[in-house]
């Protein structure tokens, strides 16, 4: 089963510098440079300091660095051979696009359950099912490496997070089950149980208490510190303006009365994140559902540009599904991947620059991989992941919307891997181990060349 992808691995190492299978990375400093000053420059001019931000989160770590340079996966998988486990119809499927550990946590939807999902849709795109599933192989080695596990404990915990997909993916099909799937403290244990319990004792009031104030004149207004900066006037009034595009492109059926959407305050916020460093993000305060200062929003509003994901799979996506519009587009897959989703998520355009807006919710709690320290804990969390990956795929199929994706992903995907999961399993495990070797080479030029004082952004 693995021999054609042999043939066609063998046939683009010219292409892409590859000496052979068994040592496929090589250093490729010049090219690296080249691909992060590109990807970065265009914003340059917004938010410099924010890129002089995200260059040194990138430092720390090689999944740091890999957190922040999905374009140059994407770059690389324009190139390197496609997966036999693909056909016609799992070539174009609903990907989350980014797919690390810290894209996951701990939340509360929109029907109260706490619950482990998916967090971060920014590069949400279609394209084969494997993109998702190797871009999270390659995060477990990184960050397993970085934890100190051995190299074939690491693996080991590749292959569980794929048996978990796979075993999901087989439980979906012929059913409806993926629909209602979700992780909640009663199936999950260890560190992911402590997440959504950890999301499920936050509240309003601390969100509150953390970002705002009550002035002296009764009204809930941000704080300003480093982190929450205040506007130009012209900016703050075409945020405002641009409230009745965002209202609108709620549907109805979700949409709160006008004066739940009134806007009260708003900042620059900076530091979040660290691949979407340099784009404008927002905090804005609305009323919310009374004029009590305690129940007051607050509106995550994050510029978007055109997902990674495109870099490799061009026009797989019309643009005229999404309205032309990123912001719309980000909306769209988070829809398609989450169940019950957050009533407050819809996107707008300022200054022609797309923007999508959300929730900044008080029942989140991120994924700390840091935690990760023995192989068992490591195995137990990567097991719910894949559950979860599954299930983003196997809801955002027809279930969600067949004039995009028309087939039953949960079954494609089954009937293409079946009887062949050990060799699935190796052709992923193969390719991560490989790529990541490739992503600590990229980090190390990356490295010297942000020593060096070369520009890259």
């Amino acid at each position: 089963m693995l021999k054609p992808i042999l043939g066609i691995f063998t046939s683009a190492i010219l292409t892409f510098g590859f000496a052979s299978l068994a040592t496929a990375a090589t250093p490729r400093p010049s090219w690296i440079e080249n691909e992060i000053y590109q990807y970065n420059h265009p914003f340059a001019a917004q938010l410099p300091q924010e890129l002089a931000t995200k260059m040194q989160k990138m430092a720390a770590s090689p999944f740091a660095f890999y957190r922040g340079t999905a374009h140059i996966f994407y770059r690389d998988m324009q190139t390197l051979p496609n997966s036999v486990f693909v056909n016609s119809a799992t070539t174009a499927i609903w990907l989350e696009g980014d797919m690390h550990m810290q894209n996951l946590g701990g939340m509360r939807d929109n029907n109260g359950n706490n619950v482990f999902d998916t967090t971060d849709f920014d590069e949400g795109y279609l394209g084969p099912y494997v993109w998702d599933l190797r871009r999270m192989a390659v995060s477990i080695l990184l960050a397993a490496k970085e934890n100190g596990l051995s190299s074939s404990d690491a693996q080991d915990v590749v292959r569980n997070f794929l048996d978990t997909y796979l075993n999901k993916m087989s439980d979906f099909k012929g059913t409806n089950d993926e629909l209602s799937y979700r992780l909640e403290t009663s199936n999950t244990n260890g560190v992911v149980q402590d997440i959504i319990q950890a999301a499920a004792n936050k509240s309003r009031s601390s969100l509150l208490s953390k970002y705002t104030l009550v002035n002296n004149n009764g009204d809930r207004v941000f704080q300003t510190t480093s982190e929450l900066q205040t506007l130009s006037s012209s900016t703050y009034s075409n945020i405002a303006a641009a409230m009745s595009s965002y209202i609108a492109s709620i549907p109805s059926s979700k949409r709160y009365i006008n004066s739940y959407y009134n806007l009260k305050d708003i900042r620059l916020k900076l530091g979040s994140g660290t691949g979407s460093l340099g784009r404008y993000r927002y905090f804005l305060l609305i009323e919310g559902p009374t004029s009590a200062t305690d129940d007051d929003r607050i509106l995550e509003m994050k510029q978007e540009t055109s997902s990674a994901v495109a870099i490799a799979a061009p026009g797989l996506l019309l643009s005229s599904v999404y309205s032309n519009n990123e912001g719309a587009r980000v909306t769209i897959a988070m829809k398609a991947m989450l169940a019950n989703t957050d009533p407050l998520v819809g996107y707008t355009t300022v200054n022609n620059i797309p923007f999508m807006l959300h929730e900044k919710s008080p029942y989140q709690e991120d994924f700390d991989y840091t935690l990760l320290t023995t192989k068992t804990k490591f195995m137990d969390a990567m097991g719910y992941v894949g559950k979860v990956v599954a299930k983003n795929h196997a809801i955002s199929d027809q279930d969600y919307n067949a004039a995009i994706v028309p087939y039953s992903v949960d079954k494609q995907v089954t009937d293409i891997v079946s009887g062949n999961k050990a060799a699935f399993k190796n052709e992923i495990v193969n390719f991560a181990i490989d790529y990541a070797t490739q992503v600590e080479y990229d980090y190390a030029s990356f490295v010297d060349a942000y020593n060096r004082g070369v520009p890259l952004y």
